[in-house]
């Protein structure tokens, strides 16, 4: 895959903006010109993939995990998946953090009913147990999240091993990347993704790479460095 324009990932719902992570925060990214959202997923105890980051809730030291708790003890301005997909066009990329493995499945199934997985991105630090869930689905798009230094082989092996299994990208940290680690990953048809580009030389610097996305807070920061490197776009 290789997109003429990178999506512009709100991380967190571009957390800069809004309270991260809810319905206010994801709103206000899409209205700021992200052109994908991301978020972090887990599975409630009666099994509801719900959008949190470190997957506990509460006031210390009685924080309690969400696998632990039915949708209804949540917090009321945590989002479920499906209250999210429910806001949002059918169209616009979704990029899950997928903090807990038994989120993949219900998360894929439900996205299945909301238009279909296509443009449903999991990502995933383990690549083995990432490319299991390709026999879950055959559109959604997994994403190998990762960095350099954790990568113990070559990393055109690797390459090489992601494909084999069916995954369709590697995610690394903006200062990874390089023309010539586009080109590598590439030249295995996987999809480039960056995270963490937060100021204006770090996301200049991936849009001139070409990558096929983008994560970043400040959704304002991405659509301004999108401008300023393709004016015309």
């Amino acid at each position: 895959m290789h997109t003429a324009q990178p999506i512009l990932f709100a991380h967190r719902g571009g957390r800069a903006h809004a309270p991260e992570n809810t319905l206010a925060a994801f709103r206000l990214a899409v209205r700021l010109g992200a052109t994908g959202l991301e978020s972090d997923v887990w599975l409630t105890l009666d099994g509801i993939p719900v959008l949190h980051h470190d997957g506990r809730v509460g006031r210390r030291p009685r924080r309690r995990g969400i696998s632990s708790l039915d949708a209804t003890e949540l917090p009321d301005d945590l989002p479920t998946l499906a209250d999210l997909l429910t806001e949002i066009d059918t169209d616009l990329p979704v990029s899950l953090d997928v903090k807990d493995p038994a989120a993949a499945a219900p998360t894929i199934r439900l996205t299945a009913d909301f238009g279909g997985t296509a443009r449903l991105w999991l990502c995933h630090p383990d690549h083995a147990l990432l490319a299991s869930w390709r026999d879950l689905d055959s559109q959604v798009r997994l994403v190998h999240s990762t960095s350099v230094n954790r990568i113990d082989t070559s990393l055109e092996r690797h390459a090489v091993d992601l494909v084999a299994v069916g995954v369709d990208g590697i995610n690394l940290p903006e200062s990874d990347w390089s023309t010539g680690l586009v080109a590598l990953f590439r030249r295995f048809g996987l999809a480039c993704f960056g995270w963490d580009a937060q100021h204006r030389r770090q996301i200049d610097r991936l849009v001139s790479f070409e990558l096929d996305a983008i994560y970043g807070d400040h959704v304002d920061r991405l659509v301004d460095g999108l401008r300023r490197v393709h004016p015309d776009s």
